[in-house]
């Protein structure tokens, strides 16, 4: 039962949790349960589940959420947002590919390693992403080497650093990895659950044997 508990009740808290994070303002700018979420679905999640069910999670949140935006007055299914969205899920597939290159026994201060890891690796895409598909037109994202290094480090006007926004994802992506790991620590399969039910053999039994050798 442990095990089969693992593999349905980890997923639920997952999704649960990351559904929940997406509420518009419920956390800082990129401080985002997205990083971990896709690094542990990688690792945690069941083959036949690991890419669809997280992948599709993230679809349903992102489509709510651009409907909610839209009803704001923003512009968002336009190419360049769509292709600035699709760089997002470009990214998710690399977390979730870093994902499955670690095991859930993996000690929890590796597994949060990988979640840092994946957090830088997803800020680099996503904004690279941004510099070059630019889809809100900001005049500091030039098609040059210096306009890319502004779109990874100071960003756009009137707007925190892209930094600060780094350091976010990686705080988030640190932390929300150190807790899903634990919950797994928490839901997985133990020791005495792999026992358990097992018939200790009877003192009869185990005296038959020498009688039973000597005929």
């Amino acid at each position: 039962m442990g095990g089969v508990k693992s593999k349905i009740l980890l997923p639920a808290i997952l999704i649960s949790v990351f559904a929940i994070s997406r509420i518009p303002g419920l956390l800082p700018l990129n401080f985002s349960v997205v990083y971990a979420f896709a690094f542990c679905a990688g690792v945690f999640f069941p083959k036949k589940l690991v890419w669809w069910l997280p992948l599709a999670t993230i679809l349903a949140t992102d489509l709510g959420l651009n409907f909610y935006y839209q009803s704001k007055g923003y512009t968002v299914w336009d190419g360049p947002d769509l292709a600035n969205l699709a760089f997002n899920y470009a990214a998710y597939a690399v977390l979730l590919l870093l994902g499955r290159g670690f095991k859930p026994e993996t000690s929890l201060i590796k597994l949060v390693g990988g979640g840092l890891l994946g957090a830088i690796l997803f800020y680099l895409i996503t904004n690279t992403a941004s510099w070059f598909f630019n889809p809100f037109h900001n005049p500091e994202y030039t098609k040059t080497i210096a306009g890319w290094i502004i779109a990874l480090t100071r960003g756009v006007s009137g707007w925190p650093t892209t930094l600060e926004f780094f350091r976010n994802t990686l705080l988030s992506g640190g932390l929300f990895t150190a807790l899903f790991a634990a919950a797994h620590k928490l839901t997985a399969e133990s020791p005495a659950d792999k026992t358990a039910g097992a018939r200790e053999p009877e003192a009869s039994e185990t005296e038959a044997e020498p009688e039973e050798a000597k005929a």
